[in-house]
C-alpha cells in the first residue's frame, strides 16, 4: 500500500492563522510567475492556507528573480514576489512524479488539500493526471490555468499545446488590435494585467466549484485560459460582429463618438483622462468649465461621430485642450471633482502612494519579507469585507522555507525520513 493511502487527513488551518471567510480551505499550488500564484494569493489574503510547491533545481518560481530586484546585503528578491507571494508556505519539491518519492509526497499533499491550482500546461509529462488526483481525493477542486485551454474541454490539441503568456492572450482574443492609434501598430496592456484578470476569474470558478463539492461531495475541474479571459471582457465586440458584421478599430487616446472624452495634456506635463457620455454629463462639463452650452450644443458637437468631427465639434475640442494646457493636472482635477465631472488624474505610482484618500482607506500594509528579513510596504488586501476581512499575516516565503515543517506536521515524515530525501534533488 502506498504511503499516501495511510496518511491521516489534517484539516486546515494547520500553519496559517485563523481569519477571513476562506479559513479552513487548503490550496496546493503548482504555478509560477503571475496568473496561478495570484489566484492563490487572492485566496490566502482571505484565510485560505496555501502551500506553494517550488522546484528547487531551477531556483523556485521565476518571479523570485524578476528584475528590478530589491537588495539587502548579499540577498535579493523580485518586487513582484514580495507583493504577490505573501501569506504562502513554500515547499521545495521536484514535481516530476515519475520519481517515486516525489509522487508519494505530492499525492499525500493532494489528499490533504481542497484545491489544486496549476499552470504547468504539460502535466502529463510529469506523470500527473486529473483522474489520478480525483481518485486520491474525490472532493478535490482542480484549477488549470493556461494560455489557450486544457485537454478535456474541447478545442484543437495544437492550440492547447501552445505556450502562452499575457500579451499573446491579448493578441489572440482580439483585444490588442483595439489598443493604440489607427496609424500605428497595435499595442497591448502592460503589467501582466491579463494574468491578474485570469487569476480573478479562476478564483471565481474555484469558489463555485468548492461550494458545490461541499454540498455534493464531488470535486471537479476548472479550465481558465488567458485568451478566453480577454475574450470575456471584449464588451460588445463579438455581438456587433455576429449581428451586424461591424468591427471596431483603434482610436488612440481620444473618443471619436462623443466628447469630451479622452486624455488631455496639462500645463505641467501631467495628464487628465476625461469622459462624459450623454447630454446631461456633457452639459455638466461645459458648465463646470464655463463654456456656453447654447453655442456649443450637445446635438451639434457631441451627439454622434459626425457632430464630434464637425467644425463646431472641432472648435470645442480645441477649447477643452486649451483649458487643460492652461491648468496644472492637480488644478484641473480639483475643478472636475468640485463640479462632479467624471475625470481622473493619470498618476505615477509615487503619486498614488502619497494620495491621502487611499491611506485613509488603509490600502498600504507592512510585513516582513522572509528572504531578505526586511520590512516591506506594499498594497494591502482588497476587496474590503466588513465582517470577515482579509489580512497579511506573513511576507513572501524564502525558497523551501516550510518544507521540513510540512513534511513533519502535515505528512508525518520522521527526521530520518526527511534526511534520507536530501541530496537526491527531491526536496533540495
Amino acid at each position: 500500500m502506498n504511503r499516501w493511502e495511510n496518511i491521516e487527513y489534517k484539516p486546515a488551518p494547520l500553519f496559517a492563522p485563523t481569519f477571513g471567510p476562506l479559513s479552513g480551505i487548503r490550496v496546493l499550488l503548482n504555478g509560477t510567475v503571475v496568473a496561478a500564484p495570484f489566484c492563490a494569493t487572492m485566496m490566502s489574503d482571505f484565510g485560505a492556507e496555501v502551500i506553494a510547491l517550488e522546484r528547487p533545481k531551477v531556483g523556485g518560481d521565476p518571479a523570485r528573480h524578476q528584475k528590478p530586484q530589491i537588495v539587502e546585503g548579499d540577498k535579493h528578491i523580485g518586487g513582484g514576489w514580495m507583493q504577490n507571494s505573501r501569506n504562502k508556505l513554500s515547499f521545495a519539491l521536484e514535481t516530476n512524479l515519475n520519481i517515486p518519492e516525489s509522487k508519494e509526497i505530492f499525492l499525500s499533499l493532494i489528499k490533504n488539500s481542497d484545491v489544486w491550482i496549476e499552470n504547468m500546461v504539460w502535466i502529463d509529462k510529469l506523470g500527473i493526471t486529473d483522474e489520478m488526483l480525483m481518485e486520491v481525493n474525490p472532493k478535490l477542486v482542480i484549477c488549470h490555468i493556461s494560455g489557450y485551454g486544457t485537454t478535456g474541454f474541447g478545442g484543437e490539441q495544437r492550440h492547447i499545446n501552445r505556450p502562452g503568456y499575457d500579451p499573446l492572450g491579448q493578441s489572440e482574443s482580439g483585444w490588442a488590435l483595439l489598443q493604440g492609434y489607427p496609424d500605428l501598430a497595435p499595442y497591448y496592456a502592460q503589467q501582466y494585467v491579463g494574468d491578474y484578470l485570469t487569476g480573478l476569474i479562476a478564483v471565481n470558478g474555484i469558489l463555485m466549484a468548492y461550494m458545490n463539492a461541499q454540498k455534493t461531495g464531488k470535486g471537479q475541474r476548472i479550465d481558465a485560459s488567458l485568451t478566453e479571459s480577454w475574450m470575456r471582457v471584449m464588451d460588445d465586440n463579438f455581438v456587433l460582429w455576429t449581428m451586424n458584421q461591424t468591427l471596431k478599430h483603434r482610436q488612440g487616446i481620444m473618443q471619436t463618438a462623443f466628447q469630451p472624452a479622452g486624455v488631455f495634456e496639462c500645463g505641467d506635463g501631467g495628464y487628465i483622462n476625461l469622459g462624459s457620455y450623454g447630454k446631461t454629463a456633457y452639459n455638466n462639463v461645459l458648465k463646470g468649465f464655463g463654456i456656453d452650452s447654447k453655442k456649443y450644443s450637445y446635438e451639434e458637437c457631441s451627439s454622434s461621430p459626425e457632430a464630434v468631427a464637425s467644425p463646431m465639434g472641432r472648435e470645442l475640442d480645441g477649447i477643452f485642450k486649451k483649458f487643460f494646457k492652461d491648468h496644472t493636472a492637480q488644478d484641473a482635477i480639483n475643478i472636475c471633482i468640485d463640479n462632479k465631472i467624471s475625470a481622473a488624474h493619470i498618476k505615477t505610482a509615487e503619486e498614488v502612494y502619497n494620495e491621502p484618500h487611499w491611506r485613509m482607506r488603509g490600502d498600504w500594509v507592512k510585513y516582513t519579507d522572509q528572504t531578505l528579513n526586511k520590512e516591506v510596504e506594499a498594497f494591502g488586501v482588497m476587496p474590503k469585507l466588513s465582517e470577515t476581512p482579509g489580512q497579511v499575516w506573513r511576507g513572501a516565503p524564502a525558497l523551501g522555507q516550510d518544507t521540513n515543517r510540512i513534511l513533519t506536521e502535515l505528512l508525518g515524515y520522521s527526521d530520518s525520513e526527511i534526511e534520507a530525501l536530501k541530496g537526491k534533488g527531491i526536496i533540495d
